[in-house]
């Protein structure tokens, strides 16, 4: 991919803006558990059962010559006696000497109870500023917590409050309390948003759009379509994210959202070497539109894309206008205008000093 998420434009402001579900696998297939031959076994004893029937019938008919007397009855039980004694049916007495249940891996023996303390217990998370308690979360964000334990709201508010403190200044940290809240609120939209922002921002683009995706399932917000997109560039597939520009949800954005999802169609432009298509793509009425933030990104975006086709004056012209309307430095704009104005110096300079060589010579 030919820019970084920040070079593309950041979409992942909703995280600060508001102060900020795949299944196990199954324990095996059907029948899990049962011996091998119980279903034989059990056909054995229902014939059985029949024959004593017939028996029983014989008998009730009065003691007729084709009639089984007490003693045959009594043969006959023998008979079935030593019958279970050659299926190799151990004596119940000589099956103490089998292998502990514990000691076989199937947990505790009967009567004793495994010590709690040797639970696994569950990773806390990364340390939290002494200062931060969760109220800072906005009251409305706060109460999509209330379906949580006090206990579990209380952590997984301040690791929110903690991701959104981090995430520009240490993505990587800021990921890991995002990852914390995650795994304690799997099923509430914020800690999705968190995990995806942070995600995002460090480059784990499958693991981002997996979580937007869930966020999606969870909200039903299409906020973050531009990002999943941009997630779908991160992944090598411009294409994919060219069809999503292209898809209904993109006419339910608000203005702000429509930027960023040109911004990012022109940018999977670029990742397909079609540098003209991009220009036309960012050359929208929003260029010169009153000032805002999106607004800003879309001119920086237009100004690199001008100066990757070798405009570079156009090119300084746009960034300074994206700079105009970069009032919260969201873009790293000023560097970028002091890189170009540092390389026109320093070739200046070097013409200046060759004609002063120059003259000197002669």
């Amino acid at each position: 991919m030919s820019e970084s998420a920040d070079d593309r434009g950041r979409g992942d402001r909703g995280l600060q803006r508001r102060n900020a579900g795949g299944a196990g696998s199954r324990p095996g297939g059907p029948g899990r558990g049962r011996p091998t031959g119980g279903s034989s076994g059990r056909s054995g004893s229902s014939s059985g059962g029949r024959a004593g029937s017939s028996g029983r019938s014989g008998s009730s008919s009065g003691g007729s010559s084709g009639g089984r007397g007490a003693g045959d009855r009594s043969r006959g039980t023998d008979r079935r006696r030593e019958g279970d004694a050659g299926r190799g049916r151990p004596d119940r007495a000589a099956r103490g000497d089998r292998t502990p249940r514990a000691d076989r891996g199937g947990g505790p023996p009967r009567g004793e109870r495994r010590d709690r303390d040797d639970r696994p217990r569950p990773v806390p998370g990364p340390p939290i500023d002494e200062d931060v308690t969760g109220d800072e979360l906005d009251p409305a964000v706060r109460r999509e917590l209330d379906s949580l334990t006090k206990g579990h709201a209380e952590f997984v508010a301040r690791h929110l409050v903690m991701a959104a403190r981090l995430l520009d200044a240490d993505s990587e940290l800021a990921y890991e309390h995002a990852a914390a809240a995650r795994r304690r609120a799997g099923r509430v939209g914020l800690a999705r948003e968190a995990i995806a922002l942070a995600a995002y921002r460090t480059g784990r683009y499958a693991e981002a759009l997996a979580e937007l995706r869930a966020l999606r399932r969870i909200t039903g917000t299409i906020e973050y379509w531009p990002m999943m997109a941009d997630c779908e560039r991160g992944l090598g597939r411009p294409q994919k994210a060219l069809d999503m520009a292209g898809a209904d949800e993109v006419r339910k954005l608000d203005p702000d959202g429509r930027i960023e999802m040109r911004i990012v169609a022109a940018g999977a432009r670029r990742d397909l070497g079609q540098l003209d298509a991009a220009l036309v793509t960012l050359q929208s009425p929003e260029l010169v539109a009153a000032v805002s933030p999106a607004v800003a990104r879309l001119r920086y975006a237009y100004a690199d894309t001008l100066l990757a086709a070798g405009r570079e004056n156009e090119a300084r012209e746009w960034f300074h206008r994206a700079a105009a309307a970069d009032a919260d430095g969201e873009t790293d704009v000023a560097d970028r205008i002091a890189e170009l104005d540092g390389i026109t110096f320093s070739e200046l300079d070097g013409d200046a000093d060759t004609g002063t060589a120059t003259d000197a010579g002669d």
